[in-house]
């Protein structure tokens, strides 16, 4: 048995696992943000509630990205846990093996094992949530890279400053990672507002523009079309250089699957290799696809 973690900044998710393919959702607890005993304690409560045997190795995707030269994270959304060795540390205080990855990573491996990317050798996860995430996966295992940052396509100074036919002008705007002009300003939920509002001096909500734009409206049709004009050559970029046979798509911009088949069809259109079939596509591990990612992580061999 493993003991599965899916730890945000809101919420710890908890299941238990005999095999990537046979797991038991336990349920949730607020996650402990400034206490780092409190931290451990709630976890070390849910692996109680599981009834897991001593020893029963835990594996956790969580927000924050886990450097593999030393095993520091680094996680703003949990400052209990920011710039600690969490995985050692967990480990002594719980008393069992602990792995840790970047919940995009998780996802990654969800599709890979268990979702849209099955069979296929070089798996790009790409994450159009409330920001632009992603994770690579060839050949089942996890690449994760020099300071855990492989698959990190949101940021990077790269965004156009014109996009759209006829072109308009984006302004370079600031990063939370402290950049400016990354795709991770201009994509994913919080983007297409971002987008909305500079284009029309209107705020809505990304889920309005979409329903706005499936409904035929102008102005929603104007900013989803810039904004998958300022996508598309990054992924593209992407998808050229690691070679991806599929590019599973999650976050909140992924439940659009016509979003997802219009972006599918611009990066087909700037990539080298000649694609027939989509290459971008919805995630299908819609259902708790940290807690799969998390399983599979528990089971698979070492990340490179």
């Amino acid at each position: 048995m493993i003991v599965c973690f899916d730890i945000g900044g809101s919420a710890i998710k908890t299941a238990t696992a005999t095999s990537p393919a046979d797991m038991r959702m336990l349920g949730r607890r607020p996650t402990p943000l400034d206490d780092f005993d409190a931290f451990v304690a709630a976890l070390a409560g849910a692996i109680d509630e599981a009834q897991a045997p001593a020893g029963a190795p835990v594996a956790i995707s969580i927000t924050g990205v886990v450097d593999p030269a030393d095993g520091v994270i680094k996680c703003a959304n949990i400052p209990a846990v920011d710039g600690l060795r969490l995985a050692d540390m967990l480990s002594r205080r719980l008393e069992r093996p602990v792995r840790i990855a970047n919940d995009a990573d998780c996802f990654a491996l969800a599709e890979a094992g268990m979702g849209a990317g099955r069979g296929h050798s070089i798996v790009f996860g790409a994450i159009l949530g409330t920001g632009v995430g992603g994770g690579l996966v060839i050949d089942g295992r996890l690449v994760t890279g020099a300071g855990g940052f492989a698959g990190e396509w949101g940021h990077g100074p790269v965004a156009a400053t014109r996009a759209g036919n006829p072109p308009v002008d984006i302004p370079r705007l600031p990063c939370g990672c402290g950049l400016a002009g990354c795709v991770d300003t201009i994509g994913g939920a919080r983007g297409m507002e971002r987008l909305h509002k500079h284009l029309h001096a209107r705020e809505l909500m990304s889920h309005e523009i979409v329903t706005a734009w499936d409904a035929g409206d102008a102005a929603a049709t104007r900013t989803v079309e810039v904004q998958v004009d300022l996508l598309a050559g990054p992924l593209a970029l992407v998808a050229n250089v690691v070679g991806a046979d599929i590019i599973p798509v999650g976050g909140g911009l992924a439940n659009s699957a016509r979003f997802v088949a219009v972006l599918d069809e611009a990066v087909r259109a700037r990539i080298l290799r000649k694609a027939a079939t989509p290459l971008v596509v919805p995630g299908t591990c819609r259902n708790e696809p940290g807690l799969i990612g998390a399983a599979l992580l528990g089971f698979s061999g070492t990340a490179t």
